[in-house]
């Protein structure tokens, strides 16, 4: 076992359990899916239900849902008023996923939606606490303008991925159009007055913003 893995061990061993439902979820995700590393795993679940617990969001909005596991992780930290909208652009995602939303124990917090969170989400008409953009990482900089428009003032967006495996600063990496997407929206970003801002280096990095009042 690598030193990283045994940290990874170690972590794992001493913040709140995964669960039962959460690890079958997590097992299928990556037996039956391609690219099953996408899901948010352990440590960042607990992360996202945690950040849920500290911002108490009424509403959160979810770009990209795979196989649901973070959707389920948020929806588990959400207060009895809480509603989390999730939307995943690939329908050939519903067969999988939707049964695994339904089954959950928080199966009436989260409204599943096939279709374009950037031109579906602002037809909802909710003015959103919390936004999780984990979809394609082309779209990130339409995306999270959207999640601008329809966040309050004095809320969060998280956006998943934006390290990249560490091809961000890797420019022996070839620069496809995904990793291109990611340092396009990095850069924004960085240079947008309009948020405060802060990279994780969680897993694949997590960058948390908050929309200034």
């Amino acid at each position: 076992m690598s030193s990283m893995e045994s940290l990874d061990d170690y972590i794992a061993r001493h913040i709140d359990p995964e669960g039962d439902y959460l690890h079958r979820l997590y097992r299928a995700t990556n037996i039956q899916l391609l690219r099953g590393r996408m899901a948010s795993g352990h440590l960042q679940g607990r992360l996202l239900r945690m950040l849920v617990r500290m911002i108490r969001p009424k509403n959160i909005l979810e770009v990209g849902t795979f196989s649901g596991y973070s959707a389920i992780c948020m929806a588990e930290g959400l207060e009895a008023d809480g509603h989390l909208y999730t939307f995943e652009i690939n329908d050939e995602q519903e067969d999988f996923t939707r049964p695994w939303i339904e089954g959950s124990a928080v199966a009436d917090k989260i409204s599943f939606i096939i279709g374009d969170a950037i031109t579906e989400a602002p037809r909802l008409g909710i003015t959103f606490d919390m936004v999780f953009i984990d979809g394609d990482k082309r779209t990130y900089v339409p995306t999270y303008e959207m999640a601008m428009q329809v966040t309050r003032p004095g809320g969060f967006i998280l956006a998943d991925n934006t390290l990249w495996d560490g091809h961000v600063v890797d420019h022996a990496y070839d620069r496809d159009a995904q990793t291109q997407g990611i340092e396009q929206f990095n850069d924004h970003v960085a240079a947008d007055p309009r948020v405060e801002k802060v990279i994780l280096p969680l897993r694949d990095g997590l960058t948390i913003m908050r929309k200034k009042e």
